[in-house]
């Protein structure tokens, strides 16, 4: 597959870090305090959405009353968790695709639903550094599905929707991507194919991605 791009765009967990596995835990002991049970699914499909959103979407489904307060609180609670438990892992193959990528000028964006602070501590330098531009939930009003945290991007790439191509692995992600008027291509690493259809095209990797796609400039 052979693509004409200026310019791709990363999202963080489950792209390039894989802290997903901590974001669940942490969600997962601080919702049983709640008395609510999450599963897997209830934290992963909400992958890239702004923490907020996520607490008050989760006690409606459980048809319990959440005033703003509340759920600020419990937002806070999870991330003082997650930042004790998380661990700094990568994607496979992550790290080197975002070099290679460096090396043949592209311009590279990362859109993450993760605060700017957090970014800092998660990701090193020599991977931080990459990035041209970097849209972090503390840059946004609205987060993902909300085309918002693109279309931002795009802005400081100083590149043409149709030059700029997303990679994500989570359907919020995939959706703001295409609202925002872009291709997206997704990788199947945290929730299988099936919940990633909206996407231009769906790998299980990114080294399949990789193995498969060869961008192009114009």
């Amino acid at each position: 597959m052979k693509i004409k791009a200026e310019a791709i765009i990363f999202d963080m967990d489950g792209v390039i870090t894989n802290t997903m596995p901590d974001h669940f835990c942490a969600w997962k002991i601080i919702f049983r305090q709640e008395g609510i049970r999450v599963s897997h699914l209830d934290v992963y499909k909400r992958e890239g959405q702004r923490g907020i959103n996520s607490v008050k979407e989760i006690f409606k489904e459980h048809h319990l009353p959440l005033e703003k307060r509340k759920a600020r609180e419990i937002l806070a609670r999870k991330e003082e968790l997650f930042k004790k438990i998380v661990k700094v892992r990568f994607i496979s193959g992550a790290r080197r695709f975002l070099k290679f990528l460096h090396r043949n000028d592209f311009k590279l964006a990362l859109v993450t639903g993760t605060a700017r602070h957090e970014v800092r501590k998660i990701l090193p330098d020599g991977i931080y550094n990459l990035f041209d531009v970097v849209v972090t939930g503390s840059d946004v009003r609205f987060g993902k599905p909300h085309p918002e945290p693109f279309l931002k991007a795009v802005k400081k790439l100083k590149v043409k929707p149709g030059a700029a191509v997303v990679i994500e692995n989570a359907p919020f992600g995939i959706r703001s991507a295409k609202a925002a008027g872009l291709k997206c291509l997704a990788v199947a690493t945290s929730l299988p194919g099936r919940y990633l259809h909206d996407a231009d095209a769906i790998f299980s990797s990114i080294h399949d991605l990789q193995g498969k796609v060869r961008f192009l400039k114009d």
